[in-house]
Parts: structure tokens; sequence; C-alpha cells
């Protein structure tokens, strides 16, 4: 069983590890705004939150935003609160939720096993591409991937190292807090199954737990349900407040019912087959899963040995994917919480399976592979300037040095092939540590700034801005997230989902009151054939779409667009 003595070589590799990661994770932070498709959405809610005051409701514009609970505007909307700015406020969840996840990876690695295990785990999850890239985007994956694994921490921690009761109402209180934050927080609870297994067949490593007192399983429940309860409750006693606007009944029935099981069951969008996942968890998941032909046959001799300690992670494992799988609708980040207890199953084997040559060798192969990918696109755009790149740019709006792209491109290839050269394949962990440490620091310090006036629309609405007066007003219609966010000063919306011809129309009605003062800022298609080009300004292409802005002497009385049915028909 677990090693908990701790050597002052092993607190040495501890802070060496947590400096590590924190560079990884948190090197960019303040260097860009958010970025779509969904940063903008949640900080602008958040922005909205702070503004009005209304932390239950998140705002888009005019309309509720029932898409997702509030839990991911709540720590945006306090970070900025104690930041007080956006640029920091808005990535600060998602480091310190990253960060978390792998402290207690870490803890269950060095109790369940011993402290080396414990750091094993931990860099393996820091390995992963898919868990760094998410935990560098301000979405709500990485902090559902905290509550899930902190979820998991109390159980594991009762089940197999306990018994102890506190820290399994505590797993349990973290699995509501992972319903209120993306819904599917409960599936931490799935650990019950492989436990009861293991329980009844006697596996080595469980717990004796005395079950006389059956009724504190149920506290588990309870306590599931007082987390969710933080937020439910009164969001519904506000909701009940507004009986009489069906735009609050709707955001009940939205969020609770057709965001939840609905999409689960019927899903409408990201339809894939039944094995989406599989090849996912290959190439998403490297360099860790260049591990699974070590592990696979090692956690099914330890399955033999009847070790509960791989079977309860691994079983959960399985149902979780097996949950997901069974939805038409599937994204690849819905499977990322299953990265921990992946990397905390793997790291007992991987100093013995380091010390092999054929994953030293896969591991060199990644290098080669990922080095040469990035140095020869960068050195054949460079060169021959292909009309792919043009395209790109122009797509995202990118009007900065075109070259930069590229040479980013070759300055990652090149770290990730100087890597290897330095520590070759004896030590190549090291030089895959080394690449993957290259790869964000180029990607945080160069990338950030060079892509975020374009990516983020900052840039766009600069331009916006620049051709209005201190007293003008613009108006948005057919708008994204990012543009009301960027936009220095306040706009006024006609709705967001709502169809773009009653937004257009709205729009026009609302400038005609104030034709001097007032602007409408409108995506081209909105348009239709009712705005005059040659009286309205182009202020650029921007996240694949072309914006302009006009006054009321652009638009040609009378004329209404087509409506968004009407043009898909």
């Amino acid at each position: 069983m677990s090693t908990l003595a701790v050597t002052a070589h092993d607190r040495r590799q501890y802070w060496l590890l947590a400096i590590f990661a924190l560079l990884i994770l948190g090197i960019g932070i303040g260097l860009r705004h958010p970025w779509p498709s969904d940063e903008p959405r949640y900080t602008l809610a958040a922005k909205e939150m702070v503004e009005s005051g209304d932390w239950l409701f998140p705002h888009r514009g005019v309309e509720l935003y029932a898409d997702k609970p509030p839990m991911l505007m709540w720590l945006e909307a306090a970070s900025f609160e104690l930041t007080r700015s956006w640029r920091i406020a808005f990535m600060l969840p998602s480091f310190l939720a990253a960060l978390g996840t792998l402290w207690l990876i870490y803890d269950l690695g060095r109790r369940l096993f011993n402290p080396r295990v414990g750091r094993y785990a931990a860099m393996a999850a820091l390995m992963c591409i898919q868990f760094v890239f998410q935990a560098k985007r301000a979405q709500i994956d990485p902090l559902v991937v905290f509550y899930i694994t902190a979820a998991n921490w109390g159980l594991l921690r009762h089940l197999l190292a306990g018994p102890n009761w506190p820290l399994y109402w505590f797993g349990c209180f973290c699995a509501g807090l992972g319903v209120i934050t993306k819904g599917v927080g409960f599936l931490a609870l799935l650990m019950l199954l492989p436990y009861a297994w293991a329980a009844i067949r006697r596996w080595d490593g469980i717990a004796t737990i005395d079950n006389g007192k059956w009724w504190r399983w149920l506290l588990g429940l309870v306590a599931v349900l007082v987390a969710i309860d933080l937020w439910l409750m009164p969001m519904l006693l506000a909701a009940r407040a507004h009986a009489g606007d069906p735009v609050y009944a709707a955001y009940v029935g939205n969020i609770l019912f057709k965001q939840t099981a609905h999409r689960y069951a019927n899903a409408w969008h990201h339809l894939h087959g039944p094995l989406f996942y599989l090849p996912l968890m290959l190439y998403n998941w490297l360099p860790l899963s260049l591990t699974y032909p070590g592990t696979f046959p090692r956690w099914w001799r330890a399955l033999q040995a009847k070790d509960a300690r791989i079977l309860l992670p691994l079983g959960w494992i399985v149902l979780v994917l097996l949950f997901f799988s069974a939805s038409g609708g599937k994204r690849d980040v819905y499977i990322l919480p299953i990265v921990p207890m992946l990397a905390l199953i793997t790291a007992p084997y991987l100093e013995e399976m380091l010390a092999q040559r054929w994953l030293r060798t896969l591991g060199a192969i990644f290098l080669l592979l990922i080095g040469g990918c990035m140095l020869g696109l960068g050195v054949y755009a460079l060169a021959t300037h292909p009309a792919f790149a043009s395209k790109l740019a122009y797509d995202r709006g990118f009007d900065g040095p075109e070259d930069s792209l590229w040479w980013m491109c070759i300055v990652i290839g090149a770290a990730q092939w100087l890597a290897l050269a330095i520590f070759r394949l004896r030590r190549v962990h090291y030089a895959v540590a080394g690449g993957m440490f290259a790869l964000w620091m180029v990607w945080g310090l160069w990338g950030y700034p060079l892509l975020d006036d374009s990516s983020s629309s900052i840039g766009l609405m600069q331009r916006v801005d620049a051709h209005l007066a201190p007293q003008d007003e613009v108006g948005l219609v057919d708008w994204k997230e990012q543009n009301m966010l960027m936009l220095d000063r306040h706009a006024t919306d006609f709705g967001f989902s709502a169809p773009t011809a009653q937004q257009f129309v709205l729009g026009v009605q609302w400038q005609a009151a104030a034709p001097a003062t007032r602007w409408l800022f409108v995506q081209e298609p909105a348009m239709g054939h009712c705005v005059d080009r040659s009286k309205a300004i182009d202020v650029g292409h921007a996240n694949r779409r072309d914006w302009w802005l006009f006054k009321a002497n652009a638009v040609i009385a009378g004329c209404v667009p087509k409506s968004d049915s009407d043009e898909t028909e």
C-alpha cells in the first residue's frame, strides 16, 4: 500500500513540479482578451453581472443566457472584483482549477502509492496536450474537471484510504458543485459502482468500512443536493418573483431540462457515432497516450491481482466513456474529466516503462513528428506563400505581419528537435517535457499578443469606436459576444438569438428616433439589399465575417431584409 514518508528530495521535486506547472499554465495570462467561440460569451455575462448586480440570471445583451449554469460567470466576476482587470480575471478560474486538479491527483498518488507516484501523476496530466490547451482557455471544462476530480479525491480517500466519512461527504458536495457548473458533475458518483463490486469480491486495497450506520451513505446524496441548492433554490425563487414574465419561465425550462436530459437524449448538434471518442483518446491526449501499450497489460495484471487502487479509477473511466458514447451529441471536451484519473493509474508504472526502450522510442518519434510538422509548415509557408496561408490570415481578420505566424511555427518545431538533441533517447522524457514547455511558452508569449487583435475583435471594435463621436450611440444587429464585450462604450442590442430580420427592423426603428447620433453595427448578411453601401462604412473583416457601420441615411426606406429561415430555404 501507500508510503507517506516525505524526504527532502521529495519536497524539492514537488516544488520543482509546482513551478513547472505554474509556468506552463500561467504564462500568457493578461496578454490577450477573450477569444471566440465561448470565452467572450462567458466574460460578457460576467461583466454584465458586475455592472447590473444581477448574479442569478446571466445575460447576453438584453436576453437571458440559459445554455449553462452561472458558476464560471460567477468566478470570472469575482476574479474581476479582486483584480479589476478583465484581461486577467477571465482566465483565472481555469488557471486555478487546473492547478487544483494537478494537486488533487498528486495527493491521491502519494497517499495510494508514494510521493514519487504522486509527482508522476501530476506530470502525466500536465503532459497531456488537451488538458493544458483547455486549462489555458476561459471555458467551463477546466472548472468541471476540477470539481469532478475533487469529488473523486474525496470518494477515493474514503473508499481506498479510509474510512473517512467527512471526505466522502465532501466528495459528494463537490459532485453537486460540478452539477451547477455543467450538469455532469454527478458522474463522479459512478465511482461507487466499481467500489461496490470490489467490496463484494473482497479486493485488496478496499477500506474497511462499518456499514452498520448505513444512513451515512445517504448523507452523500444530501451533500449533493445542498451544493446544487446553493444555486437552484435562489434561482427558482427569483424566477417565481417574475412569474408574470414568460422569459424567466423559459429560462428555468431551458436550463433545467432542455440543456440537460433533453440535450443528452435528443442531441441536436455535434452528432457523431458511438466510437467517436476512441481516436480522440489517442491523439488529443498525446504524449500521455504513448503509454497505452505498456499500461493496458499492467492494468490487466493489477485487476487479476485484485488491486482496487486500479479497479476503481479504471472502472470509473470506462463508465464515463460509456455514458458519453451513448449520447448522439459528442464533443472532444466531454471526456476531459477522464484525464486526471487516467494519469493517476498510469503513474505507478511510468518509471518502469521509461526504463524500457519502446516508450523512449515512441517519445522520440513524437518529438520528431511534431517538430517536423511545425518546421515543415513554417518553412513551406515562408518559401512559397501558398494561397491557404493568405486565406487563413484573411478569414481570421489577421492584418499583422503574416510571416510572424510561420516563424512561430518554426521556433516551436526547432524547440522540439533541440530538446531531443540535448537529452537524446536515454532521457527522452526530459526532452518531451522540454518540448511541451517550449510549445506553451511560445504560444503564450508570442501567439497571444500576435493573434489577439484579430481573434478577440478588439481591433475591429476600436475601428468602430474611432468613427463615433463622444455623444454617439451604437446599436448591434446580428452581432457576436466579442463585439459587445470589446466595444469601449455602452451598446444597444435587439436580441441575440432573435431572427436577424427582426433585429434589423428594430434597429432601424431605434436609429430613426435620433438619426444624427445613432449608428448601427451590422454583419453584412443581415443588411441584405436594405443598406446603400456607398453611404455605409466597411469597418473590416474579423472572425470570418464582414462588418459594416452606418447611419440612418444609408437605410433604404421600407426595405426589410430576408429572415433567417428565408435564407436557408
